[in-house]
């Protein structure tokens, strides 16, 4: 099999975000000498299209009993609201995750591969960006809610959730995925450079160049606001811990788990693939093929990858954070309600104890 070949073009090369279905490496234009840098391109994407599909099938069994059992409980806080809009995200990322694996396939038909530049792949990083900054939230909800319990604020506000979460599906949608479909309408037949991008026109290329560095900035911008908070929040659980005087050194250690779960997933599935991009888009301009910028953009189909992963670890959220979804899935699956104690049960001691909640919350602090 042919070693990889790539070669780029100056003034064209934007690489995709909301678009981005296309080869693992593709050929672009002849200006530049190719350069052997030792991969194969097929089995690259063989590997990568194989990583997906090994993907969903346990996401698609998660995501569908999550469904089941949140379809039993009411909205009652406005924790419970943004859970839901992440499932919906995550339940949505699934269904596209086939269309993804196969088109990466070497060969994957030009009818797939127009279907997944316009509309798949579209929807998968609408999912990405809806989960991250729903992440966001539900980090800033339990800050207000152990940090600062007395009072209620407009953020803990559950007609206030409903209505935030409803607008940022709203706005992504008529800003970023319905402009992207419209702008992606370019005859892709006989196409030499990077099959998506050659679907857009100059007005869509344009528009996904101001599209990434959006992006980029929401990431950001939630990586430090989720930061901000967890650290807030341990310093409050800590604090209680040593008020209260307790030697629990397991009630410690579960209660480290649930505060930092939310980070972890946020950081595990979003941080490679946006810390690769940083350097990958400074090189990427350049006209010169360069094996480094092969190499980052191998690792950015693996990070990317890395992020779908979200799909199967959000559930994690739901079960740790969520007292309503736990006894509502050992109901639903004809466990006793002590099932997981071990893992999930609390001290006498915890934040929990010591600090009001909202009404009906049942999932209102971290540690219950």
């Amino acid at each position: 099999m042919k070693d990889i070949v790539v070669t780029f073009l100056h003034d064209k090369m934007v690489f995709l975000n909301f678009t981005d279905s296309s080869k693992l490496v593709a050929t672009m234009a002849s200006h530049s000498p190719p350069k052997d840098c030792g991969f194969n391109e097929d089995t690259l994407n063989m590997t990568i299209s194989s990583l997906y599909f090994l993907l969903f099938i346990p996401a698609l069994i998660i995501n569908g009993v999550a469904v089941w059992v949140c379809m039993q409980l009411r909205s009652t806080s406005t924790f419970m609201v943004y859970l839901k809009n992440l499932l919906a995200a995550d339940l949505l990322m699934t269904l596209t995750i086939p269309v993804k694996a196969a088109n990466i396939l070497p060969s994957a038909p030009l009818t797939l591969k127009t279907f997944a530049c316009r509309y798949s792949d579209v929807l998968f990083y609408l999912c990405m960006y809806m989960s991250i900054i729903l992440l966001g939230l539900i980090s800033l909800d339990r800050f207000f809610k152990i940090v600062r319990p007395c009072g209620r604020l407009l953020g803990q506000n559950l007609v206030f959730g409903k209505v935030l979460a409803a607008s940022i599906w709203v706005v992504l949608l008529s800003t970023a995925v319905i402009p992207t479909m419209i702008l992606t309408n370019q005859d892709p037949t006989n196409k030499t450079k990077l099959f998506c991008m050659a679907m857009k026109s100059n007005a869509g290329q344009d528009f996904h160049s101001g599209l990434v560095k959006l992006n980029k900035a929401i990431f950001w911008v939630v990586c430090v606001l989720i930061c901000f908070c967890y650290i807030c929040i341990a310093r409050k659980v800590f604090q209680s811990y040593r008020k209260s005087g307790s030697s629990n050194d397991e009630g410690r250690h579960k209660t480290k788990v649930r505060v930092f779960l939310v980070l972890v997933v946020f950081l595990t599935c979003f941080g490679p693939y946006h810390a690769v991009r940083l350097p990958y888009t400074l090189l990427q301009v350049t006209s010169t093929t360069s094996c480094t910028k092969v190499t980052l953009q191998i690792s950015k189909e693996f990070t990317l990858w890395m992020s779908a992963m979200n799909v199967c670890l959000d559930p994690l959220i739901y079960f740790f954070l969520c007292k309503s979804f736990r006894i509502t899935l050992f109901k639903t699956l004809c466990l006793p309600p002590g099932t997981c104690s071990w893992l999930t049960g609390r001290g006498p001691n915890t934040i929990e104890d010591q600090t009001p909640t909202q009404d009906g919350d049942s999932c209102a602090c971290t540690e219950n």
